[in-house]
């Protein structure tokens, strides 16, 4: 074991050299979104897909477009609708004619690409978010009864607009649960604006960002982030954290109690540990603590927890929810940086 740390720290010098570069890069693309771009940054690097919710006109497609350019990897869209098809996204059949004659030619479509933008997700039908579960699980698509691989890596990033009422379709907890973290995106600060106005005005930076590390260097960076050392203690404090969110297992009048309905699953708690590990090695350290835990919690929790009619009745948002969980859990488990 204590070899293994050595390795790891090593490579967690280089690593958070190359993440860094990632996030300015992105930072100078996107203005004023400082903490979502590390989320997206970490989710990326810990191989997860990506759920960003905010109100229109705050970059969220700007800054999937942004990271797919900082990393060098081909990126493709999807422009959700209502009449959109499952074949739009999946790609179908087509006869063509060739010199052995007429045949049946599968032709892929925009899901075939290691990231994947499905902007305004829900606003498709739930037979097209279907199309998509398979391919964020399994990272291959079914056509006809024959499975065809999607490109490694593979991530969706996908956006939504929480204001939305009319055409649109909420994602079930199936289709939530397959993306690593939620992430929610305000308005900057005046000066934020300002410095946006001033690098965006008539330019889109994200459109001609140059890519920032060498090529395959991402997936290198996926498999160097797996080889932060979680010790035990660490494990059992992120079950714990899971099981906190379950209202029949929690104690009488905590959080979850009062709030929820129900608690994260087991994908919860490898999601917490995988983008764990990331934050970890983006930090320089070759292990990862309790304080790393507390911090991804959010992002990996909030998509994930179902609140109570009451608490959706008092409009009580669900961060101030894992917020009481995380401050009871930690009073247990004592985060060290």
């Amino acid at each position: 074991m204590a070899q293994r740390i050595v390795i790891s720290e090593s490579r967690a010098a280089r690593f958070r050299e190359d993440y860094a570069r990632i996030v300015g890069a992105l930072s100078r693309a996107v203005v004023g979104q400082g903490a979502a771009i590390e989320r997206l940054v970490d989710a990326t690097l810990a191989g997860g897909h990506v759920l960003i919710e905010g109100l229109p006109g705050l970059a969220k497609t700007h800054l999937a477009i942004a990271l797919a350019n900082a990393v060098g990897l081909p990126y493709s869209r999807i422009q959700c609708t209502p009449d959109l098809m499952p074949s739009d996204v999946t790609g179908s059949e087509v006869l063509v004619d060739d010199a052995g004659g007429r045949r049946f030619e599968f032709r892929r479509g925009p899901i075939f690409a290691n990231m994947v933008l499905v902007d305004e997700i829900n606003r498709a039908t739930p037979k097209t978010q279907s199309a998509l579960l398979e391919a964020m699980q399994e990272r291959r698509v079914t056509y006809s009864g024959v499975r065809h691989l999607l490109p490694l890596p593979f991530w969706v990033v996908a956006t939504q607009n929480p204001i939305e009422l009319e055409g649109t379709y909420p994602l079930p907890e199936a289709q939530l649960d397959r993306f690593m973290c939620k992430i929610v995106m305000s308005c900057p600060e005046a000066e934020a604006l300002i410095e946006m106005v001033d690098r965006t005005l008539d330019a889109e930076p994200a459109e001609s960002l140059q890519p920032v590390l060498p090529s395959g260097r991402i997936g290198e960076m996926i498999e160097e982030a797996r080889e932060a050392v979680i010790a035990d203690r660490v494990k059992r404090a992120a079950v714990d954290l899971v099981l906190a969110t379950h209202p029949e297992m929690a104690s009488d009048g905590s959080a979850a109690r009062r709030y929820l309905r129900y608690g994260a699953r087991p994908r919860a708690l490898q999601a917490l540990l995988r983008i764990a590990r990331v934050r970890a090695f983006g930090a320089g350290r070759g292990h990862v603590t309790t304080a790393d835990l507390a911090h991804v919690a959010p992002p990996v929790l909030r998509h994930r927890l179902l609140p109570s009619i009451e608490t959706t009745l008092e409009s009580i948002e669900i961060d101030h929810v894992i917020k009481e969980i995380v401050a009871s859990w930690s009073a247990t488990h004592r985060p060290e940086a």
